[in-house]
């Protein structure tokens, strides 16, 4: 079992920046990859962005550029989120893969963006 928790989430002007952290507990030897997703009010869940192996990444084309993923430890991961955007508000996700293909779910952290 793998245990996430999200922070980072809140307030945020346009134009802004938010560093959103993830940090995953429980069995994370078997963690192969790490990736945020979004979902905004009356939309699907979608990925923003994953890392795997901490090297491989990728990014959702929408936001090339403006956001960064980064992993330092083997149970943390970072989403560097720049030049925000009303559109980027949403709740932030993050997921955890294990070796055997199972995904683990944090609760979220709400990113509002607004003036």
């Amino acid at each position: 079992q793998v245990q996430l928790v999200e922070s980072g989430g809140g307030l945020v002007q346009p134009g802004g920046s938010l560093r959103l952290s993830c940090a995953a507990s429980g069995t994370i030897v078997r963690i192969v990859g790490m990736g945020w997703y979004r979902q905004a009010p009356g939309k699907e869940r979608e990925l923003v962005a994953e890392i795997a192996r901490g090297i491989r990444t990728y990014y959702a084309d929408f936001m090339k550029g403006r956001f960064t993923i980064s992993r330092d430890t083997e149970n943390t991961v970072y989403l560097q989120m720049n030049s925000l955007k009303p559109e980027d508000t949403a709740v932030y996700y993050c997921k955890a893969e294990d070796s055997f293909g199972i995904n683990y779910w944090g609760k979220g952290t709400l990113v509002t963006v607004s003036s």
